[in-house]
């Protein structure tokens, strides 16, 4: 079975071309056309000699998604259903959004996603697998191809927990923070998790300058579990010191989401309980309008109550703004297309 070869990093495509009887350096001109010339086909790299093309087809797969359905907004956001193209023909989705600082893509790290997540559109729907690293990166060479722009920033916030599948989306991250690649750096990468907390002590070790998102939505562990089922494993204490200890290991601020729901995580005492929570710590709170599901529990807040809530937030010297909301109009929210695409 071919193996593809877009699942290494350049230091282990280095010896695959070893490995092969071809010099190291081979492997530097073969990362440049994977990753900044976006070929399609080994016959495309024409700086190579015809025999070593021919090894690389033999040995080795370029995989390439099915563009199922494509969605634009209004303001510009566009929704991407990709049909994987495996066995299974498995579906995952994937957001590009513009920026006045640039180009950014919402990935996806797998097909489907354990957390259970009350207010998320992904639960409900059976889990397939963990994303190759090939595939995380891939979503991005499809949609720079097909909408003709060039991807600055990275968001790990689609379909799936990145913590989850943590080996294939560190190798992803190796890849595309490559200056000899696709040349994104590290501090426009940001990974987004529910909150496993050995996976946030072993990011922390890394040494990378991703930028770390915790999903936390509410500061009482009862109402985080009621949304949240991973609090019953990870309760908010535990969660908080793995936090404390990934700021004092990277000296990086963390950026705490919170998706305000009505009557529920969005009165004052919840903005107090959440300034007691991280008050000193090196933090940034994302209020996140949230966005109501088919049969889902949780309604947005009114306007009125997130700005309050942001607005105390600031007053008591935490930093908090609201995220601009994108591609409502096509349901841009993670999940929510791949749910009705299921469903049908």
């Amino acid at each position: 079975m071919k193996k593809n070869i877009k699942n290494y990093n350049l230091d282990e495509l280095k010896e695959e071309i070893k490995s092969l009887g071809e010099k190291p350096y081979r492997a530097e001109q073969i990362f440049k056309w994977l990753y900044v010339d976006n070929i399609s086909s080994f016959s495309e790299m024409t700086n190579l000699s015809l025999d070593l093309r021919k090894k690389l087809d033999e040995n080795y797969s370029l995989n390439s998604f099915k563009i199922e359905k494509k969605f634009k907004s209004i303001d510009g956001t566009i929704k991407y259903l990709f049909n994987v193209q495996d066995e299974e023909q498995n579906m995952i989705e994937s957001v590009l959004m513009s920026y006045h600082h640039g180009y950014t893509i919402c990935v996806s790290s797998q097909i489907g996603c354990k957390m259970g997540c009350k207010f998320c559109a992904s639960t409900g729907i059976k889990f397939g697998r963990n994303l190759e690293s090939s595939e995380i990166i891939q979503q991005l060479l499809e949609i720079e191809k097909d909408a003709k722009v060039k991807i600055s920033n990275i968001v790990f916030m689609g379909i799936g927990e990145p913590l989850d599948n943590y080996e294939n989306v560190m190798n992803s991250i190796r890849i595309i923070n490559n200056p000899k690649g696709l040349n994104i750096g590290a501090r426009h990468i940001s990974i987004s998790t529910s909150g496993i907390v050995p996976k946030i002590y072993q990011l922390a070790n890394e040494n990378m300058q991703c930028t770390l998102s915790i999903s936390l939505h509410s500061s009482n562990n009862k109402k985080r579990s009621e949304m949240m089922p991973i609090n019953d494993v990870y309760p908010i204490e535990e969660l908080i010191k793995a936090c404390e200890y990934y700021i004092k290991k990277t000296n990086k601020r963390i950026s705490f989401e919170y998706a305000l729901a009505k009557d529920n995580n969005d009165n004052l005492n919840d903005a107090k309980d959440l300034v007691k929570l991280l008050k000193g710590m090196l933090a940034h709170v994302n209020l996140i309008p949230i966005n109501k599901i088919k049969d889902g529990k949780y309604t947005k807040s009114s306007n009125e109550n997130i700005i309050k809530f942001r607005d105390y937030l600031n007053d008591c010297g935490i930093v908090a703004t609201i995220r601009r909301e994108l591609g409502s109009d096509i349901n841009a929210a993670c999940g929510q297309l791949r749910r009705q695409n299921m469903r049908k």
